[in-house]
């Protein structure tokens, strides 16, 4: 690692806390602090995780943090916090349009995100929304997508430091995710389709694929099938999106009615989750989102779709260099996961794994609570696989035209 290389990653903090007692809203709090990094945010997330008991609270009280930050010319906490405020509620809500605006303006602008660095890339008669951000020289070229339902554009600040480190990086929203969702493109298992169109577009070669979340098991799918990627990092892994999904409903009881629902007439499964969404929020909201998302009619119909997210089927036709990353205590993905998608990988040119720990701050999903390390990780991988070079130019001539 450079010493420019520490500077840069050295951005992002360091630490996981504890501000709400239930764990997933306690990783969305982590999960946007993280981006920001602001002290004061850091105090008020842990006051108002006291005042926060359903969906209705943690959009009233992180809408009032969104107002109060901007009133004080505190902009990045302010946008942050109007992204967490609508993170729960129904897109037709009549908050979100002008939080969501609020967000992608502030965030765009202060980070010097210029119309030359967005691109709409046509997908299936339709138009994927990617940005380009690329160093004056180039050491390597990556291409980064989310998980199930994410704005890349959260994702801009570790955009940015892989920008700076040397390499010409390109996020974009695939089918399912952020304003492709938007815009009526439902997820699809067949990600390789996406990542061509993204290739075609820009016209790139010798490059790397990183997806997060949900992404890992996708980038999985797209390899196998996209021969043009010449590395995968899988952040983190997810072999599964069925048992990542439903291991949540355990508490309800629906666990059983998920995981049988494929030999279970569809009416059946329907009212079972009917009952248990009338007194559940969280299972009311991810089972609306996985409708939305998978643009799936019927519960039942969520849980078959679930189930076409997987990378057992197709990881033995992946070739490339593989970087896997798992979280010790990622609540999302259980750390099974990791020997599961070892084991199927038999093709791959080389397969590198790596555990992040609770001692480093990286346990949970995505390393959030320590994304310099998790950077710095990808970073000596990509030194040592080809996918970032010594500091000397790589010519861009031909895929830079777009």
């Amino acid at each position: 690692m450079d010493l420019n290389d520490e500077a840069i990653l050295g951005r992002f903090p360091v630490g996981y806390y504890s501000f709400h007692s239930n764990v997933s809203l306690n990783f969305q709090m982590n999960r946007f602090w993280n981006w920001v990094g602001d002290k004061q945010m850091l105090e008020e997330l842990k006051a108002v995780g006291t005042r926060i008991s359903n969906y209705d609270d943690w959009a009233r009280e992180m809408s009032k943090l969104s107002d109060s930050s901007l009133a004080a010319g505190r902009r990045l906490p302010a946008a942050y916090y109007a992204k967490m405020a609508i993170f729960f509620l129904d897109p037709s809500d009549a908050r979100v349009k002008p939080a969501f605006q609020r967000f992608m303006g502030i965030v765009l602008e202060d980070n010097g995100v210029t119309p030359q660095n967005h691109h709409l890339v046509p997908y299936q008669g339709k138009q994927l929304s990617a940005y380009r951000f690329t160093p004056p020289v180039v050491r390597g070229k990556i291409v980064v997508f989310g998980g199930y339902d994410s704005y890349i554009i959260e994702w801009l600040p570790a955009a940015l430091a892989l920008r700076d480190v040397g390499l010409d990086t390109i996020i974009f929203d695939g089918p399912g995710q952020g304003t492709a969702l938007d815009a009526g493109i439902p997820m699809t298992p067949e990600w390789d389709l996406p990542v061509a169109a993204i290739v075609d577009h820009f016209g790139l070669s010798d490059f790397t694929l990183i997806g997060f979340s949900l992404g890992g098991g996708l980038v999985i799918r797209a390899a196998a099938r996209e021969p043009r990627v010449s590395r995968v990092i899988a952040m983190d892994i997810c072999t599964s999106l069925f048992v990542a999904a439903t291991k949540g409903f355990t508490a309800s009881g629906l666990s059983v009615i998920a995981e049988n629902s494929d030999q279970m007439p569809a009416q059946l499964v329907n009212a079972a989750v009917a009952s248990v969404r009338k007194t559940d929020l969280l299972t009311d909201w991810v089972i609306a989102q996985g409708e939305r998302v998978m643009g799936s009619a019927t519960p039942a119909d969520v849980f078959a779709d679930w189930r076409e997210y997987r990378t057992d089927d197709i990881s033995s036709l992946v070739t490339q260099d593989v970087l896997l990353m798992a979280g010790s205590k990622d609540h999302y993905m259980p750390l099974s996961m990791l020997p599961d998608q070892l084991m199927t990988l038999t093709a791959a040119h080389s397969i590198t794994a790596r555990v992040f720990t609770e001692a480093e701050s990286a346990q949970n999903h995505c390393q959030i609570g320590n994304m310099g390390l998790a950077l710095k990780v990808i970073l000596d991988w990509l030194d040592e696989t080809g996918g970032r070079v010594a500091n000397r130019p790589t010519s861009t001539k031909d895929d830079r035209s777009s």
